[in-house]
């Protein structure tokens, strides 16, 4: 048989034409509530603080995390001095980065996942090779599902990468046991920000 010949075999037995599933049943008309958000972030192994003024940020990584010696902050207004020269370089000079507090543009109630991109953090590598993340996400930007998600936020990318993480890194395909922190951050804090009225 020629290339021809085969080529129209091909073009004269395509399936009838099928129209696209109905993703209305996906649709919720209500917004993602953040208590629902905060409860599955906690069942991934991360932790959730709400606040109400960037400014809380600095006393709950002073209680909660200790022999903090390098920390990255995207914005000086999460924890202000940490926001110090780090953006240049291949990656290589935030190798001892012991936490990093980066902005999300909204989290997912239904499984706890916050979409970060490099509009957002700008070092792609910053959230995974901290060993600790924290991630500030408005209260405001919780969505219901997955779906609300694609169709809503990022059907249309505005950046080239970005990434859902949801909870620290971990694997349970060591003897069975899980492991945190196997290969990324070891451990998760989200910040749910609900500025003062």
């Amino acid at each position: 048989m020629s290339r021809e010949s085969i080529l129209a075999a091909i073009k004269n037995n395509q399936p009838d034409h099928q129209a696209l599933p109905d993703l209305d049943a996906f649709r919720r008309p209500d917004t993602g509530d953040p208590a629902a958000f905060k409860k599955v972030v906690e069942a991934l192994g991360g932790q959730v603080f709400e606040i109400s003024s960037y400014t809380e940020i600095q006393a709950l990584i002073a209680e909660h995390y200790t022999d903090l010696n390098k920390v990255v902050a995207i914005q000086d207004s999460y924890l202000p001095g940490a926001a110090t020269q780090w953006e240049t370089g291949d990656g290589r000079q935030l190798e001892d980065v012991d936490l990093a507090i980066i902005p999300g543009q909204f989290g997912v109630a239904e499984n706890g996942a916050i979409w970060i991109t490099e509009n957002e953090v700008k070092v792609r590598v910053l959230p995974f090779i901290t060993q600790h993340l924290a991630v500030v996400v408005a209260a405001k930007d919780i969505l219901a599902t997955m779906h609300d998600a694609y169709e809503e936020r990022i059907a249309r990318p505005e950046s080239g990468f970005g990434v859902f993480i949801a909870g620290p890194s971990k694997t349970a395909d060591i003897e069975q046991s899980l492991v945190l922190g196997a290969h990324g951050a070891k451990s998760l804090t989200v910040f749910l920000y609900t500025p003062k009225p």
